[in-house]
């Protein structure tokens, strides 16, 4: 990709109050994408809105309507022939912009292309156990997908062929251990709810093998004790994680009330 092209991609971010981060997001498209969409939380304050303003992203306010329902929403605004959907706490890294670059050239049949996502945690790059290569499928030819899922987790449905591409996406959602003890706290209640809805049940060994066996896979089979000290606790954090949305299933289950 030559200094100065445009590529016909549409990059949309969904955010609320994102003034710290979403900075990070915008420089690294900011000089290639044909267009970008910011589809802002009605009740954003921060300055977020002039940050986006200040990258050329066109910026639109709605009322929140989950994860699913925002991205879709980001994404109908998209002009442009692709779509990348981006998050307020991510890079594209210049690897994986040239490599974007390069197949938006001969796309070939493929509908969407996913390419590995790398997190950075407490200063280090986390490149094994369950947090990587943690692949997103996030570039798509317009028309040819659409956010599904359950929030907070969408996932993008894609209609064709999926291409595959090396380089990293950046991903600085979890810098402080704080932070993620607080994602922990409210994805799980995001499960338990979900798990009522579809009447999914829970039991003991939900609570106490389904931890185990996620630190095992974390940290001895898919090596995160390569990643050092942080690696030891993101597989004990997982464990915590797995057990805390099926102990909440299951408490969730004892209180109901019985059927006579």
């Amino acid at each position: 990709m030559t200094t100065g092209q445009r590529l016909p991609i549409s990059v949309c971010i969904i955010a609320g109050n994102e003034a710290p981060r979403i900075r990070r997001a915008l420089d690294s498209v900011a000089d290639w994408a044909g267009e970008i969409i910011v589809v802002l939380n009605d009740d954003e304050n921060d300055g977020t809105d002039q940050i986006a303003l200040a990258s050329g992203a066109k910026v639109f306010r709605e009322p929140w309507k989950g994860h699913v329902g925002q991205k879709n929403s980001a994404a109908d605004k998209a002009t442009q022939p692709w779509v990348l959907g981006l998050d307020a706490d991510e890079e594209v890294s210049p690897a994986l912009r040239d490599e974007i670059g390069r197949v938006m050239v001969e796309p070939g049949d493929h509908a969407a292309f996913c390419f590995p996502r790398c997190t950075n945690f407490c200063d280090r790059w986390i490149r094994h156990g369950d947090w990587y290569p943690d692949r997103q499928t996030r570039l798509w030819r317009q028309g040819r997908a659409r956010w599904g899922g359950v929030d907070p987790h969408d996932k993008l449905i894609v209609q064709g062929r999926v291409g595959n591409l090396r380089a990293d996406l950046l991903h600085y959602n979890a810098l402080t251990i704080d932070r993620q003890i607080a994602k922990i706290s409210s994805y799980s209640e995001d499960f338990a709810r979900d798990a009522a809805a579809q009447n999914r049940t829970a039991n003991g060994s939900d609570v106490v093998l389904r931890p185990l066996w996620r630190f095992l896979r974390s940290y001895f089979i898919r090596l995160g004790f390569l990643d050092g000290w942080q690696g030891g606790y993101i597989a004990w954090m997982t464990a915590f994680y797995t057990a805390t949305r099926y102990a909440k299933v299951r408490a969730a289950q004892n209180n109901k009330p019985n059927k006579s």
